[in-house]
């Protein structure tokens, strides 16, 4: 089992590798064209020429800024072994500073928040297309059944459907740069706005330029997203189709503003994308658009579970069930997280009703994401020995450029952006939950060395008195040292039900930095009897401990380090490393501690959260019938002093 480095099909830059890339990556960010000059101008608002060419020139220099410096130029170099994503950058610096731990769970409950709006906001966009037809379509009802069928079908895995995205994002983006373009015709001077004056005078007389900084901010609202899926394609892909897709992006902005130009001093009463189709094209125009607007959902959700899974193996999240749907490398279906996002995402759609009303809360979870990613952001570039100088530059630089998105996305915070401040202050309350009765778990050791009680093991391994529990009992334990296990494992071998077993293993899984790390080490405490094994894998591996526990005493008894065939005799060719039975204990708090009160309500949050959500079967890829699942009283703290005193005046013995 050696160590495995990042191995995707799609990673060479190859014809085929742009097109999965159009339709993986950039879903998010390619439907932005569908609601962002309407946001900007305003809905029902006068249209007047300052606002629509400082608007769009605004658009073009934050796509450049923000999308294209930052994040396909630079974060994408930040790769961890091919891996993106706010918590794989994490895994890059975590070891150079404690507090950074605080941005990384910061950013990734914002980004999980994100994916409670982004299917709300794009399919309502593209679907309110068709009030444009049909005046006083249940538009509401549409999009909440659309999404709740999206969030159905993760279940059976998307690599059929996922075939499609590809070419059907290019007929999008190309839709997108067609009609821009045949606006553009009538009025090419409308290119004048991609001077910065026009952006500057526009945030100089305003009156509003904050609300407007904040409609200008959603245009490149799938820039985090981008990042996160970098491990499906890879950076040359990612950064080659971002030349297209820039340019039909700025093409249909351009056009649109043409359009709006056009209806000078009119009340804005239609949305400029679909202003800008023929009549004849609208129908094949909404759906289209409907369509991208699925798959910028899917590439939402898709990376919602990738984002929760690395959470998990960090010690964020408690560890939820995760399924494989299909052989698509890197798909994956986190039953929990899916229903958490579906409730969500309809709760969205029935508070707010219009696309217009999610822009706030969109805006704010994306900014918050990218603030916390510049932080990290920087300490990977000290980490890398770029000069300080450089680094100063870029960090005070996009503190005060996001942060001025920031500033402008939380004045709609009574409009929506309550939304996002909730759903992401309750996931990162989670997180930090997490690690804080972690941290008071380790505190209070109680590891053991297994040395201690070598004997007690070999003799009930050879007691033939006692009924044989399995050949090999598999214990999953914490303690990180080779000679060491926790003493409620070793109480559950001696003492509940005494287990006889002819080996005995103790497995600890260390989670690393790389994503694929594919690792293990045997430790022999007593040669065919005892072994401790540490399992070093990467955050991004399955753990499928019954098949990876058959490898290790495979690959033991080929290299005459293990002689458990010995011990069979009709069946020893046929099962040569016999039967695993593995012993999960679930713990609950015991009522004996006497630790401090937030400590204990800690603990207490902690292990009934865990009971709700984990199931240690399905995490660590256990069958049902090789496991056992035993109860053990969490003793942190024993009470040292019972203040009992005995009466006089009982019975004495005669």
């Amino acid at each position: 089992m050696n160590a495995q480095g990042s191995q995707h099909g799609h990673h060479r830059l190859t014809a085929a590798g742009l097109l999965v890339t159009l339709g993986i990556i950039f879903g998010d960010i390619g439907t932005s064209p569908l609601y962002v000059m309407k946001a900007i101008v305003g809905e029902g608002a006068v249209i007047d020429r300052l606002t629509v060419l400082g608007g769009v020139s605004l658009v073009f220099w934050t796509l450049t800024i923000q999308t294209t410096l930052k994040y396909v130029f630079l974060v994408l170099r930040a790769d961890n072994k091919g891996e993106g994503g706010i918590f794989s950058l994490y895994s890059l610096v975590r070891r150079r500073r404690r507090w950074l731990m605080y941005p990384a769970v910061l950013g990734g409950a914002a980004m999980l928040a994100e994916g409670m709006i982004t299917p709300p906001i794009s399919v309502s966009s593209a679907i309110e297309g068709l009030s444009l037809k049909y005046p006083g379509i249940p538009t509401v009802g549409i999009t909440i059944a659309i999404i709740s069928a999206l969030f159905f079908i993760q279940r059976f895995g998307t690599s059929a459907v996922g075939k499609s995205f590809g070419p059907m994002m290019f007929l999008w983006f190309s839709m997108l740069g067609i009609l821009g373009l045949s606006q553009i015709v009538h009025f090419p001077s409308v290119f004048q706005a991609i001077s910065p004056t026009y952006g500057i005078e526009l945030l100089r007389h305003s009156p509003s330029f904050l609300v407007v900084m904040g409609a200008v901010f959603l245009c490149t609202t799938g820039a985090e997203a981008l990042y996160a899926d970098l491990g499906h394609c890879g950076r040359q892909n990612i950064r080659v189709s971002w030349i297209f897709v820039k340019i039909c992006l700025l093409l249909n902005y351009f056009g649109q503003a043409v359009w709006l130009l056009r209806h000078d001093g009119m009340a804005l009463e239609e949305n400029p994308f679909y202003g800008i189709m023929p009549e004849w094209f609208l129908w094949p125009g909404i759906i289209i658009a409907t369509f991208a607007a699925i798959i910028a959902s899917q590439s939402m959700i898709s990376g919602s579970f990738t984002l929760a899974s690395e959470a998990i193996r960090l010690g964020f999240l408690p560890k939820m069930t995760v399924r494989f749907p299909s052989n698509l490398k890197g798909q994956i279906y986190m039953p929990s997280i899916n229903t958490f996002l579906w409730i969500g995402c309809v709760c969205v759609v029935l508070v707010f009703r219009e696309s217009s009303r999610m822009e706030a809360a969109y805006g704010l979870s994306v900014v918050c994401t990218m603030l916390c990613s510049t932080i990290l952001l920087s300490n990977w570039l000290i980490l890398q020995r770029v000069r300080s100088g450089l680094i100063w530059m870029f960090l005070l630089f996009y503190l005060v450029w996001e942060g001025g998105f920031f500033l402008a996305n939380t004045l709609k915070f009574v409009e929506g952006g309550y939304i996002t401040v909730f759903m992401a202050g309750l996931l990162f309350g989670m997180m930090m939950l997490w690690v804080k009765a972690r941290r008071i778990r380790q505190r209070y050791t109680d590891e053991v060395k297994i040395r201690d009680f070598l004997d007690q093991l070999i003799s009930l391994s050879n007691d033939k008195d006692i009924p044989k529990y399995a050949t090999n009992l598999v214990f999953l334990t914490s303690a990180k040292s080779p000679k060491r296990v926790e003493e409620k494992v070793l109480y559950s071998i001696l003492q509940t039900q005494p287990k006889r077993a002819d080996v005995y293993w103790f497995v600890h899984i260390e989670t690393t930095d790389e994503p694929h790390t594919m690792e293990y080490e045997v430790n022999t405490i007593a040669r065919d009897d005892v072994y401790k094994v540490n399992f070093r894998l990467g955050f991004r591996v399955q753990q499928r401990m019954n098949l990876f526990m058959k490898k290790v005493v495979e690959e033991l008894v080929e290299n005459e380090e293990l002689s458990i065939h010995s011990r069979y005799h009709t069946l020893s060719g046929m099962y040569p490393t016999g039967d695993f039975r593995f012993v999960l204990i679930q713990e609950f708090l015991s009522n004996e501690n006497e630790i401090p009160w937030f400590e204990q309500l800690v603990m207490s949050t902690y292990l009934t959260v865990k009971g709700w959500v984990s199931s240690p079967k399905n995490w660590f890829g256990l069958d049902s019938d090789s496991v056992d699942t035993e109860k053990a009283p969490l003793l942190l703290e024993p009470v040292k002093e019972v203040h009992l005193r005995r009466l006089q005046g009982g019975n004495k013995a005669t």
